[in-house]
Protein backbone atom coordinates (compact mmCIF):
# COMPACT_ATOMS: atom_id res chain seq x y z
CA UNK A 1 0.00 0.00 0.00
CA UNK A 2 1.22 3.90 -0.95
CA UNK A 3 2.69 5.95 1.80
CA UNK A 4 0.01 8.00 3.60
CA UNK A 5 0.53 11.19 2.60
CA UNK A 6 1.39 9.88 -0.95
CA UNK A 7 -2.62 8.91 -1.22
CA UNK A 8 -3.34 12.06 0.45
CA UNK A 9 -1.48 14.10 -2.16
CA UNK A 10 -2.60 12.71 -4.96
CA UNK A 11 -5.75 11.82 -4.51
CA UNK A 12 -7.58 13.72 -7.23
CA UNK A 13 -10.96 14.08 -7.95
CA UNK A 14 -11.63 11.39 -10.88
CA UNK A 15 -14.25 12.11 -13.06
CA UNK A 16 -13.73 9.80 -16.17
CA UNK A 17 -14.47 6.30 -14.77
CA UNK A 18 -14.31 3.34 -16.59
CA UNK A 19 -17.90 1.20 -16.95
CA UNK A 20 -15.82 -2.05 -15.68
CA UNK A 21 -17.65 -3.76 -12.49
CA UNK A 22 -15.85 -3.05 -9.22
CA UNK A 23 -15.78 -6.05 -7.03
CA UNK A 24 -18.08 -6.25 -3.85
CA UNK A 25 -15.16 -6.77 -1.80
CA UNK A 26 -13.24 -3.46 -3.03
CA UNK A 27 -16.26 -1.06 -1.92
CA UNK A 28 -17.03 -3.49 1.37
CA UNK A 29 -13.23 -2.42 2.03
CA UNK A 30 -13.84 0.98 1.39
CA UNK A 31 -17.25 1.41 3.41
CA UNK A 32 -14.92 -0.48 6.25
CA UNK A 33 -12.80 2.69 6.29
CA UNK A 34 -15.35 5.25 6.10
CA UNK A 35 -16.80 3.36 9.55
CA UNK A 36 -13.66 4.15 10.92
CA UNK A 37 -14.50 8.02 10.63
CA UNK A 38 -15.18 10.89 13.31
CA UNK A 39 -18.77 11.68 13.60
CA UNK A 40 -20.24 13.70 16.12
CA UNK A 41 -20.14 12.24 19.93
CA UNK A 42 -19.86 8.85 17.90
CA UNK A 43 -23.49 8.69 17.36
CA UNK A 44 -22.66 7.03 13.99
CA UNK A 45 -26.10 8.09 12.46
CA UNK A 46 -24.37 7.92 9.39
CA UNK A 47 -26.06 5.45 6.56
CA UNK A 48 -24.90 4.23 2.97
CA UNK A 49 -26.56 3.33 0.32
CA UNK A 50 -24.51 1.27 -2.40
CA UNK A 51 -26.05 2.03 -5.75
CA UNK A 52 -25.95 -0.33 -8.86
CA UNK A 53 -29.43 -0.37 -10.40
CA UNK A 54 -28.67 1.58 -13.86
CA UNK A 55 -32.39 2.66 -13.98
CA UNK A 56 -32.33 4.19 -11.05
CA UNK A 57 -28.98 5.90 -11.70
CA UNK A 58 -30.32 7.21 -14.94
CA UNK A 59 -32.85 9.30 -13.28
CA UNK A 60 -30.65 10.45 -10.91
CA UNK A 61 -28.60 11.48 -13.71
CA UNK A 62 -31.39 13.46 -15.09
CA UNK A 63 -31.15 15.96 -12.49
CA UNK A 64 -27.61 15.64 -12.17
CA UNK A 65 -27.41 17.21 -15.85
CA UNK A 66 -30.19 19.60 -14.97
CA UNK A 67 -27.76 21.03 -12.13
CA UNK A 68 -25.63 21.50 -14.59
CA UNK A 69 -27.27 23.43 -17.64
CA UNK A 70 -28.73 25.63 -15.28
CA UNK A 71 -26.15 26.30 -12.54
CA UNK A 72 -22.48 24.23 -12.63
CA UNK A 73 -21.69 25.13 -16.49
CA UNK A 74 -22.40 28.73 -16.84
CA UNK A 75 -20.41 29.18 -13.18
CA UNK A 76 -17.60 26.98 -14.49
CA UNK A 77 -17.40 29.51 -17.71
CA UNK A 78 -17.79 32.71 -15.47
CA UNK A 79 -15.78 31.78 -12.80
CA UNK A 80 -11.66 32.79 -11.86
CA UNK A 81 -9.75 29.45 -11.49
CA UNK A 82 -9.01 28.74 -7.60
CA UNK A 83 -5.86 28.96 -5.84
CA UNK A 84 -2.74 26.92 -7.70
CA UNK A 85 -4.90 26.20 -10.40
CA UNK A 86 -4.12 27.92 -14.33
CA UNK A 87 -6.42 28.22 -16.64
CA UNK A 88 -5.66 25.70 -19.29
CA UNK A 89 -5.69 23.47 -16.15
CA UNK A 90 -9.14 25.03 -15.11
CA UNK A 91 -10.86 24.49 -18.67
CA UNK A 92 -9.72 20.85 -18.64
CA UNK A 93 -11.03 20.70 -14.81
CA UNK A 94 -14.29 21.53 -16.56
CA UNK A 95 -13.91 19.27 -19.65
CA UNK A 96 -13.66 16.89 -16.82
CA UNK A 97 -17.19 17.78 -14.63
CA UNK A 98 -18.81 18.05 -17.80
CA UNK A 99 -17.87 14.43 -19.04
CA UNK A 100 -18.66 13.29 -15.26
CA UNK A 101 -22.09 14.95 -16.24
CA UNK A 102 -22.79 12.77 -19.01
CA UNK A 103 -21.49 9.83 -18.10
CA UNK A 104 -22.60 9.78 -13.93
CA UNK A 105 -24.93 7.11 -14.52
CA UNK A 106 -22.49 5.20 -16.40
CA UNK A 107 -19.75 4.88 -13.17
CA UNK A 108 -20.35 1.20 -11.98
CA UNK A 109 -20.80 1.40 -8.67
CA UNK A 110 -22.45 5.00 -6.23
CA UNK A 111 -21.87 4.76 -2.72
CA UNK A 112 -24.70 7.99 -1.36
CA UNK A 113 -23.66 8.78 1.94
CA UNK A 114 -26.59 9.93 4.21
CA UNK A 115 -27.20 11.18 7.89
CA UNK A 116 -30.05 9.52 9.72
CA UNK A 117 -31.74 12.83 11.71
CA UNK A 118 -34.69 11.74 12.57
CA UNK A 119 -36.69 14.94 13.71
CA UNK A 120 -33.20 16.80 14.43
CA UNK A 121 -33.06 20.05 11.91
CA UNK A 122 -29.73 19.55 10.11
CA UNK A 123 -27.76 22.64 11.12
CA UNK A 124 -24.33 23.61 10.32
CA UNK A 125 -22.62 20.97 12.14
CA UNK A 126 -24.33 18.05 10.82
CA UNK A 127 -21.76 17.52 8.31
CA UNK A 128 -18.98 16.67 10.75
CA UNK A 129 -20.82 13.47 11.32
CA UNK A 130 -20.73 12.07 7.60
CA UNK A 131 -18.01 14.47 5.59
CA UNK A 132 -15.21 12.52 7.46
CA UNK A 133 -16.41 9.33 6.06
CA UNK A 134 -16.59 10.25 3.04
CA UNK A 135 -13.02 11.78 2.98
CA UNK A 136 -11.74 8.07 4.46
CA UNK A 137 -14.05 6.56 1.53
CA UNK A 138 -12.14 9.12 -0.91
CA UNK A 139 -8.63 7.79 0.29
CA UNK A 140 -9.68 4.24 0.51
CA UNK A 141 -10.63 4.53 -2.95
CA UNK A 142 -7.59 6.05 -4.13
CA UNK A 143 -5.23 3.14 -2.05
CA UNK A 144 -6.77 0.38 -4.04
CA UNK A 145 -6.38 2.28 -7.28
CA UNK A 146 -9.93 3.50 -7.77
CA UNK A 147 -10.90 6.70 -8.60
CA UNK A 148 -14.10 9.02 -7.27
CA UNK A 149 -14.82 12.43 -6.53
CA UNK A 150 -17.10 14.48 -3.58
CA UNK A 151 -20.15 15.77 -5.60
CA UNK A 152 -22.83 17.13 -3.76
CA UNK A 153 -24.17 18.72 -7.01
CA UNK A 154 -27.78 16.59 -6.66
CA UNK A 155 -28.92 18.39 -3.70
CA UNK A 156 -29.90 21.76 -5.93
CA UNK A 157 -32.93 18.85 -6.42
CA UNK A 158 -32.74 17.05 -3.39
CA UNK A 159 -36.18 16.19 -2.84
CA UNK A 160 -36.59 14.84 -6.20
CA UNK A 161 -32.97 12.56 -6.09
CA UNK A 162 -33.86 11.51 -2.83
CA UNK A 163 -37.01 10.22 -3.75
CA UNK A 164 -35.56 8.61 -6.73
CA UNK A 165 -33.46 6.76 -3.99
CA UNK A 166 -36.32 6.21 -1.91
CA UNK A 167 -34.88 7.78 1.14
CA UNK A 168 -37.17 7.30 4.34
CA UNK A 169 -38.11 10.46 6.54
CA UNK A 170 -35.62 12.10 8.46
CA UNK A 171 -32.99 10.71 6.68
CA UNK A 172 -30.51 13.09 3.89
CA UNK A 173 -27.95 12.79 1.86
CA UNK A 174 -24.93 14.56 1.84
CA UNK A 175 -22.75 13.50 -0.71
CA UNK A 176 -22.42 10.88 -4.11
CA UNK A 177 -19.39 9.60 -4.85
CA UNK A 178 -19.51 7.58 -8.46
CA UNK A 179 -16.58 4.71 -8.31
CA UNK A 180 -14.79 3.18 -10.73
CA UNK A 181 -11.69 2.10 -11.92
CA UNK A 182 -10.03 6.06 -13.78
CA UNK A 183 -9.27 6.38 -17.29
CA UNK A 184 -6.45 8.95 -16.44
CA UNK A 185 -3.38 8.46 -13.49
CA UNK A 186 -3.14 9.87 -9.99
CA UNK A 187 -1.30 13.14 -8.93
CA UNK A 188 -0.50 16.02 -7.47
CA UNK A 189 -3.45 18.45 -6.58
CA UNK A 190 -3.40 21.86 -6.97
CA UNK A 191 -3.53 24.08 -4.45
CA UNK A 192 -2.60 27.85 -3.11
CA UNK A 193 0.45 27.97 -1.19
CA UNK A 194 -0.11 27.93 2.62
CA UNK A 195 1.08 30.83 2.96
CA UNK A 196 -1.76 32.43 1.19
CA UNK A 197 -4.41 30.69 3.83
CA UNK A 198 -3.16 30.14 6.95
CA UNK A 199 -2.54 33.14 10.00
CA UNK A 200 -1.67 32.85 13.60
CA UNK A 201 -3.18 34.69 16.55
CA UNK A 202 -5.41 37.65 14.27
CA UNK A 203 -6.54 37.12 10.69
CA UNK A 204 -4.34 37.58 7.82
CA UNK A 205 -1.29 37.61 10.64
CA UNK A 206 0.86 35.03 8.76
CA UNK A 207 1.92 32.20 10.44
CA UNK A 208 5.58 32.32 10.84
CA UNK A 209 5.89 28.34 11.19
CA UNK A 210 5.56 28.17 7.48
CA UNK A 211 8.81 29.73 6.75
Amino acid sequence: MSDLFEIIQTTRAMRRLKPDPVPDELIRKILEMGVCAANGANTQRWRFLVIKDPKIKQQVQVHYKRAFDEVIGPRYLTATPPPGVTRERYLRQHAAVEYLTDHFHEAPVWIIACLDEGRQTPTRGSGASIYPAVQNMLLAARALGLGSTLTTRHLLYEKEVEAILGLPPGVHSYAILPIGYPMGRFGPVGRAPLAEIVYQDRWEQPYPGLQ
